[in-house]
């Protein structure tokens, strides 16, 4: 029933203006499976940030034994965010910037949009590049034994000439990939999985051997101990805040599952299974250079270049590349496209859009933002404390407020028209967001302040638990427009 009237409304919305990306998916334009909801982020969980992540969790003094049990528990909560906040658009065929004014109202959708579309698309993207330029570094030096000595000592805003280089030549390649369009994105989703996997077991096999074996690597010990308990969970947050930006927005992708049933069991499967290897990879690579080498390794590209077959060190640092451009074309430049697209259909397209997340994402100097764990974790809990608000608010909003229907009527309105709220905007949910996003955020400004820091150290969680209950308790003071009389 639900599926023949978003069939039969489909033309009365495009009549409205909507683009096609925007419009509901019918059945027959539902084309995704389980093996496409398997393989879309394998590729993309092997990704330079996310091992450096890791790396992070040793220095904090995690062992071998917490740091698999983190990572393994991050995948369960991503799955299952993916799956919780995936089920409406799977549901109905609405990608996420009109599903937010289920949540937000029509108006008040621009806010999150923002954060997701634009905000973090803009940081993810710089962020991710410049650590992938690092890693091309060393595959050009492999080549040109040179190659960091281009340039000297100048620099523009702390940028070195040979980063720069490699930074220019990743931006270009990603942003091809990008316009290339989704049936492009589709097919490098699917075949670039398997090559990535093929040279990280390798990778892994080389640390297991270089280490003596896996008796030393499960014997590993950091240097620090871990402080509290605290630190541990603060290490799963950091971790699913690594992949908070597609936990809220993954409508872009559910919206186009066959059923709700394959894109659930597609995503577990994926990210579970995907993240054992990561896993087994990461910790053989780190706990296993610093037992061979004698010295604790934050970038993993270090841990890389430690191998002595120069072709194996180009091949997997290119391998590893191709798993972060795959999460920074679907993971921020999709995304981004799609929601100021929606915000702003006489200005952008989606391919615009995108463009101008890569050129924003490059002006704010991100090499900066991964200089250390310190930042690193800054900018993660930063994310954390806008995305789990947003999330936490649609979650309460579909399964609680809406007992899991919408009225796509609602949703797709006439330019001017306010939808379900007065005035376009929800503003109990643009309240809980501002609640929940200030108070965990709080925490890394109020260092006096234990709780707020405890917030802050568990920001992705704070912000969903927050602003969940705050939804669920407040949302029944919502005033409908005249439109639901």
């Amino acid at each position: 029933m639900e599926q023949a009237k978003i069939e039969a409304s489909q033309q009365d919305y495009s009549t409205l203006g909507y683009s096609e990306e925007l419009l509901p998916k019918g059945p027959q334009q539902r084309d995704w499976g389980i093996f496409n909801y398997i393989t879309v982020w394998m590729a993309a969980v092997h990704n330079i940030m996310s091992y450096m992540t890791v790396a992070g969790f040793f220095i904090l003094g995690l062992s071998v034994q917490q740091v698999f049990l983190a990572i393994m528990l991050s995948a369960v909560i991503v799955s299952a965010g993916y799956s919780l906040n995936g089920y409406s658009a799977s549901k109905y065929g609405i990608p996420f910037a009109i599903l937010l004014r289920d949540s937000f109202g029509v108006k008040g959708s621009i806010i999150p949009a923002l954060c997701r579309g634009l905000i973090a698309g803009v940081v993810f993207f710089g962020t991710t590049t410049v650590v992938g330029a690092q890693s091309l570094n060393v595959v050009f030096s492999r080549f040109y034994p040179n190659y960091m000595s281009l340039g000297g000592d100048f620099s523009i805003f702390g940028l070195d000439v040979p980063t720069m280089i490699s930074y220019l030549i990743l931006w270009v390649i990603t942003v091809l990939l990008f316009l290339g369009g989704m049936d492009m994105l589709t097919v490098f989703g699917k075949y670039s999985s398997p090559i990535v996997y093929i040279f990280i077991i390798g990778a892994a096999i080389w640390a297991i051997n270089i280490a003596g074996g896996i008796g030393p690597i499960l014997d590993y010990t950091p240097s620090a101990k871990m402080e509290s308990p605290f630190v541990f969970v603060a290490c799963v947050s950091a971790l699913v805040s690594n992949w908070a930006g597609p936990i809220v927005n993954i409508a872009d992708f559910s919206h186009r599952a066959k059923s709700p049933n394959s894109m659930m069991l597609g995503f577990s499967i994926g990210m579970i299974g995907s993240y054992l290897l990561f896993a087994i990879t990461c910790i053989s690579l780190i706990a296993g250079t610093e037992i061979a080498f004698g010295q604790p390794i934050f970038n993993i590209v270090d841990a890389i270049d430690k191998i002595q077959n120069p072709i194996s060190v180009i091949v997997l640092i290119l391998a590893l590349n191709v798993g972060a451009t795959a999460f920074v074309v679907f993971g921020n430049l999709l995304p981004a496209g799609l929601q100021m697209t929606a915000l702003f259909p006489k200005i952008f397209t989606v391919k615009s859009a995108g463009i101008l997340t890569a050129i924003i994402g490059t002006l704010i100097l991100p090499w900066k933002l991964v200089s250390s764990t310190t930042t690193l974790y800054f900018f993660y809990s930063f994310i954390g404390s806008m995305f789990g608000p947003i999330a936490g608010i649609m979650l309460s909003s579909f399964y609680i407020e809406r007992k899991k229907r919408i009225e796509l009527s609602m949703l797709y309105v006439e330019e001017g028209s306010n939808g379900a709220y007065k005035n376009g905007y929800n503003v109990i949910a643009c309240i809980v967001l501002a609640i929940s996003f200030i108070l965990p955020m709080s925490g890394a400004f109020f260092k006096s302040v234990p709780f707020l820091v405890k917030l802050n150290e568990l920001a992705f969680f704070s912000g969903l638990v927050i602003s969940f209950i705050l939804y669920t308790l407040l949302y029944r003071l919502n005033k409908p427009s005249s439109q639901m009389d």
